[in-house]
């Protein structure tokens, strides 16, 4: 059986530009518009609405010539309004070929807002369309506010589409503009105007206030329309539109449309837009969101390793994204072991233990440790491994305060041994040190080596608020000695190189 077909018209760059402190300059929106019909392959995009302002012009102008030239004017829209021949002219001047003319959907904005009649709006909005029309422009009409006219005003509502429908309009675009409506409602109401209007192509545009916009479209296509709208993101005015990647989903696995939007290039236009508009994406956003295929709990990877359990029809392939295992305290085992496989890395039972117990150490500080930084993990636990540790730190303080130089107290173990100093220094790092070579100088009466490089980073890919790797290169004996430790702490890092050092000299000695 074949699959309904639905058109998928994506408004981000009009409606989704109404999102508060949103603005694209037309080099943005001519590389969106761009993104969304050629990559993610949207049916048809709405870029502006008209007589804005001079850039406005100058965008739409762009995104039309590029259209053009690439075969898709059509499928390019601009908003305009019913004032005579002043936005048909502005539309068509700029090249483009679609107009999307807003009307008012309810009788109450059409008395109140315009202060006109129904009959005297009507034939406001016909002189309009006949102007358009004669201008070669395509018509598609916005019935503004319709939800509420279907709530309060529905003959208002039937007496405008039978006035308008063979005026040459091509589609009938039907918003939710103040999000007002659940998901019954708009099957009641859309499944109201498909019957009593077979004929007509139907759009539906969906807002969110009540956090319904998907939940609204959907029943808006189970009910019969044609068309819906939506915005990269969820941007637009507000609590914002219905997002193009959860429809897609949603359309898909749910009801079974066909919309030919490529959902492998969905991830990459959200981050573009996102990066644009300077809209952080949420985390835990479907489809788009860092988190959204990540599994925390051990139990979770453990049982997607057994047949896939733990996954749905939401497979992260699908998106262009794939899927991970957090690291930290309540990840277990599993998740490690899918991370080491997923990076070609095989380490032996015990190695992958003392491997677990660093990252369920580091969660206790940190809340994730990222698989960027796994490869790290595993060279500090497993790279330096000493079959005898001869030093061991039981305890150390330090501190800083204003006008002061930082100090250390610094209690070791040192073959069996304890002992205990203090000394201050330029930094808390350089303070622990000279305590630690009081310790091997006057106690143990030890060479005592110095340090020659010192440097810190974060794992490539990783974060600066997770881990750090501090790398210490020491000059002992005629040779250098390099050691590096890995911590969320800078100054923690920085000793755990050190104490390496310490048990590889003494070790040596003994």
């Amino acid at each position: 059986m074949e699959k309904r077909k639905i058109e998928i018209m994506d408004t981000t760059l009009r409606d989704g530009e109404q999102t508060n402190g949103v603005n694209f300059v037309p080099h943005e929106k001519l590389l969106i518009a761009r993104c969304l019909l050629m990559d993610a392959k949207v049916d048809r995009i709405e870029i502006a609405s008209a007589r804005v302002s001079a850039g406005e012009k100058e965008s739409v102008g762009e995104i039309c010539a590029w259209a053009l030239k690439n075969g898709l004017l059509e499928r390019v829209e601009v908003l305009g309004f019913a004032d005579g021949n002043v936005s048909a002219d502005w539309i068509a001047g700029c090249g483009a070929k679609v107009m999307n003319l807003l009307c008012k959907g309810s009788e109450r904005h059409c008395r109140e807002q315009l202060g006109k009649t129904p009959e005297e709006h009507i034939a406001q909005v016909a002189g309009t369309i006949k102007y358009a029309l004669s201008k070669g422009l395509t018509v598609n009409l916005y019935l503004e506010d319709w939800s509420n006219g279907m709530k309060n005003s529905p003959d208002y509502v039937f007496s405008l589409i039978e006035a308008l429908k063979n005026s040459g309009i091509k589609r009938f675009m039907l918003p939710d503009t103040l999000g007002v409506l659940s998901p019954a409602q708009v099957g009641e109401f859309i499944g109201t105007m498909v019957a009593r209007f077979p004929g007509i192509h139907f759009d539906f545009h969906a807002h969110n206030d009540y956090d319904l916009a998907v939940a609204n479209t959907l029943a808006a296509v189970k009910a019969g329309c044609k068309g819906v709208h939506t915005c990269v993101n969820g941007l637009g005015e507000r609590a914002g539109n219905a997002p193009l990647a959860s429809v897609q989903a949603v359309l898909a696995d749910m009801a079974g449309i066909e919309t030919g939007v490529d959902e492998s290039r969905l991830h990459e236009l959200s981050r573009l837009v996102s990066s644009y508009s300077l809209t952080p994406i949420p985390a835990n956003r479907p489809i788009v969101g860092d988190n959204v295929f990540t599994q925390v709990a051990g139990v979770h990877a453990d049982g997607d390793k057994k047949n896939n359990l733990y996954c749905n029809d939401l497979l992260p392939e699908r998106f262009g994204r794939r899927r991970e295992y957090a690291l930290g305290k309540n990840s277990g085992r599993a998740n490690i072991l899918k991370n080491l496989e997923n990076m070609h890395l095989d380490l032996s039972p015990e190695q992958t233990r003392r491997v677990t117990d660093r990252i369920i150490e580091l969660g206790d500080k940190k809340e994730t440790v990222t698989p960027d930084d796994l490869p790290f993990i595993v060279s500090d636990v497993i790279g330096h491994d000493l079959s005898q540790e001869n030093v061991k730190l039981l305890s150390y303080m330090v501190s800083t305060a204003y006008g002061l130089k930082p100090t250390a107290i610094v209690k070791l173990e040192v073959l069996g041994k304890v002992y205990e100093e203090q000394a201050s220094g330029d930094g808390q790092y350089d303070a622990f040190v000279r305590a630690v070579r009081h310790i091997f100088r006057d106690h143990l009466h030890k060479p005592f080596p110095w340090l020659s490089d010192y440097a810190v980073s974060i794992p490539p890919g990783g974060r600066t608020d997770a881990l750090v790797q501090t790398r210490i290169d020491w000059d002992y004996d005629g040779r250098t000695i390099h050691t590096r430790g890995l911590d969320a702490d800078q100054v923690e890092a920085a000793i755990k190189a050190t104490m390496k050092m310490l048990n590889i000299i003494t070790s040596e000695k003994e």
